[in-house]
């Protein structure tokens, strides 16, 4: 299975995997299942830190590159189909991240991992809910 990590799973695999389901958590640790992170994830951490929603005791540029070469993660680039895709995505809401991130599930054929409770309503994309 490919998995795209929502920001707060790709942070909670890493910092605290005690707030994963046994199943998001179990499916995250097969080996024969391909992990991948939207470039968008790593900007939205940044964001969160820089209005102080995430309070890190390091730089955060140097926490991101280690947290980066700790997993076997693929790379889910913000390509001009995805940005295209974002405009088809039909939400309840207006945020930015989740449009993305749904775009690039749909475009790269993924299977987006959330806590989210509002994204798995969104057409033409697969969710393995953390609930």
């Amino acid at each position: 299975m490919k998995l795209l990590l929502d920001t707060h799973i790709w942070l909670w695999s890493l910092r605290e995997p005690s707030r994963l389901t046994r199943r998001a958590g179990g499916e995250l640790e097969k080996p024969e299942n391909q992990l991948w992170l939207s470039s968008l994830s790593l900007w939205e951490f940044l964001i969160w830190c820089a209005k102080g929603r995430i309070v890190l005791k390091e730089d955060r540029h140097e926490l991101v590159a280690r947290m980066i070469e700790v997993g076997p993660l693929l790379e889910a680039p913000i390509t001009h189909e995805v940005a295209l895709e974002t405009s088809r995505i039909q939400l309840g809401h207006q945020d930015t991240a989740d449009r993305f991130l749904l775009a690039t599930a749909r475009v790269f054929d993924l299977t987006l991992v959330t806590s989210d409770e509002r994204l798995p309503t969104a057409a033409g994309v697969r969710v393995l809910a953390n609930r």
